[in-house]
């Protein structure tokens, strides 16, 4: 009886992890705004998140001011595929300079962890939406 015991507690531990990680995954899938990044949790974003863009922009930056709305949109539309994020590149230039940005707006496309395409300058939502849709 004993023994038996121990295998059913053992199953239901695995049993709870795996719901778990479930709850996580579903969790994550459902972010449907942009999420602040910094040199604190920018490589944890990048690393739980399948597909995630990261917007390199800064306050002063008046393209970056004008894609920041469709950064949202698409944030929403794309909620359960693509993970947005927003990297203020003045508060954090250590990441800035770790990807090479020079200009910005500068949106970076990462997949399982590893930046895979970027593109500089503010584009229209349609052409943002194509690039997204290419990197999928």
């Amino acid at each position: 009886m004993d023994e038996i015991e121990r295998i059913r507690q053992k199953k239901m531990l695995e049993l709870i992890e795996k719901l778990s990680e479930k709850g996580e995954k579903k969790m994550k899938s459902q972010i449907d705004h942009p999420v602040k990044v910094d040199s604190r949790n920018f490589d944890e974003v990048i690393s739980k998140n399948e597909n995630v863009v990261v917007d390199f922009w800064a306050e002063w930056c008046m393209p970056c001011r004008m894609i920041s709305p469709i950064i949202e949109e698409l944030a929403k539309e794309y909620s359960g595929r693509v993970v947005f994020a927003k990297l203020n590149t003045d508060e954090n230039p250590s990441l800035a300079g770790r990807f090479g940005i020079t200009g910005i707006p500068t949106l970076m496309f990462f997949k399982n962890g590893r930046a895979v395409d970027k593109i500089v300058g503010a584009l229209p939502k349609a052409e943002l939406k194509r690039w997204i849709e290419r990197n999928l």
